[in-house]
């Protein structure tokens, strides 16, 4: 059996040769990621030949400094596993970011990235990167969300526990699919939730990439965004609080309650006490549909009103870094749905999706109001959620045991299992 396996084995290395392509990519895998270096070389030019590699469904580089800024162009193709066929050359969106504070930014490992891209199942790729002097430790990251996992089934997840109280503006909850329904991998979060002081603004997104999947595949591109956050990034977590796909499906994004006001990883400098959600597929190319326009307004209405926040109107916040839009604590007025464009130098959510944001915000509005016609009197403008200011110390209590410590001026909590 030995000597059949490594007959095969030589027949295959010649065969692709002869196709003048490489051997597949051994790295080591870690729970559905395989890495490939690029390799060094010439500042300003790379590239990784076209190659066999093993199966993969999503796509990205990352680089060694989490701060380095990838300033020039990142080029994938990549080969179908059902057809063979390889894809045209497609762009990676460079503009990922690190988050400015919290448990994504201080581990250890954490890398930059460019955006993922969803490519459907494949098995080989090639790649050129360029750029005014590219990052070093260049590395392709290839996801298999369908490594290990088991079959996905929808489910809705109920508020976990005692959150905020339901305020005059709160709209009805929306369905949500949960993390173990579409399969997170809860082993791969070493860290606790990360709260603020509460959710002031929504932020609104697009994952980019492709608008060229099924919803059937949804769960398993949630699942893929998670591994690369996790494992290719090094973050402790998704980054997004909620996910929509072009069916209207909403995701349960990152872990610590759908009703807590989670510290995320979605808008460089502007992460906290806002929340995020992000609209699978590339709104600069494709438009919206009315599915997507009524979750992303429902997930908005119902989390903002959770900390008695109408769905209009604006709110100023807090740069916590410099990001290239907005210095280190400088303020900027938001609307109270605003794109990921209005707080960090992006195309995103997309052109088509950003022009939505006013009908968004008026079907927010209106969710809203229906849920305010018998209602009392609303709380102020920034109800519950207000940021501290100055330094408080306190401890808080949670469901499921979960407990933290209140500090810095953002009113920050650090959750701990108890």
């Amino acid at each position: 059996m030995r000597h059949r396996l490594l007959r095969t084995a030589v027949a295959t290395a010649l065969a692709l040769g002869a196709l003048g392509l490489t051997q597949p990519a051994r790295a080591t895998p870690s729970d559905g990621v395989h890495t490939v270096r690029v390799p060094d070389g010439d500042p300003h030019d790379r590239s990784l030949a076209p190659r066999t590699t093993e199966p993969f469904s999503l796509i990205g580089i990352t680089w060694d400094d989490p701060d380095a800024v990838f300033d020039g162009s990142a080029q994938v193709r990549t080969r179908s596993r059902k057809s063979g066929a390889w894809t045209a050359w497609r762009p990676l969106d460079t503009e990922g970011r690190t988050p400015e504070a919290g448990p994504d930014r201080d581990r250890a490992g954490v890398r930059g990235s460019t955006q993922p891209l969803w490519t459907g199942p494949s098995d080989g790729v090639q790649v050129r990167v360029t750029g005014s002097r590219l990052p070093e430790g260049l590395r392709v990251e290839l996801v298999d969300p369908e490594a290990g996992s088991d079959p996905v089934h929808t489910a809705v997840v109920e508020p976990d526990g005692a959150g905020p109280a339901a305020g005059p503006l709160s709209a009805g909850r929306p369905a949500v699919t949960s993390r173990s329904a579409w399969g997170a991998d809860e082993s791969l979060v070493k860290d606790p939730p990360t709260l603020t002081g509460g959710t002031k603004a929504m932020f609104v997104h697009h994952t980019a990439g492709t608008n060229d999947y099924t919803c059937s595949q949804s769960a398993s591109i949630v699942r893929g965004v998670f591994l690369y956050h996790v494992q290719s990034n090094g973050w402790n977590d998704i980054g997004y609080h909620f996910l929509v796909d072009k069916c209207g499906t909403v995701f349960e994004g990152r872990a610590g309650g759908i009703d807590k006001p989670v510290l995320g990883a979605h808008t460089y400098g502007f992460n906290t006490a806002t929340s995020s959600v992000s609209v699978l597929g590339d709104y600069s190319t494709a438009a919206t549909n009315a599915a997507v326009r009524a979750s992303v307004a429902k997930v908005a209405a119902w989390k903002l009103g959770l900390y008695g926040i109408a769905p209009t109107g604006t709110v100023v916040l807090t740069s916590g870094a410099d990001n290239g839009k907005y210095k280190l604590g400088q303020k900027g007025t938001f609307q109270r749905i605003s794109g990921h464009r209005d707080g960090y130098p992006t195309e995103c959510p997309g052109q088509n999706l950003y022009d939505d944001l006013p009908e968004i915000r008026t079907l927010a509005a209106n969710a809203a109001n229906a849920a305010t016609t018998a209602a009392p009197a609303a709380e102020p403008a920034d109800g519950p959620q207000a940021v501290v200011e100055g330094v408080v110390e306190g401890v808080v209590e949670g469901a499921g045991g979960v407990e933290g410590v209140i500090e810095g001026v953002d009113g920050q909590v650090r959750a701990r299992r108890g």
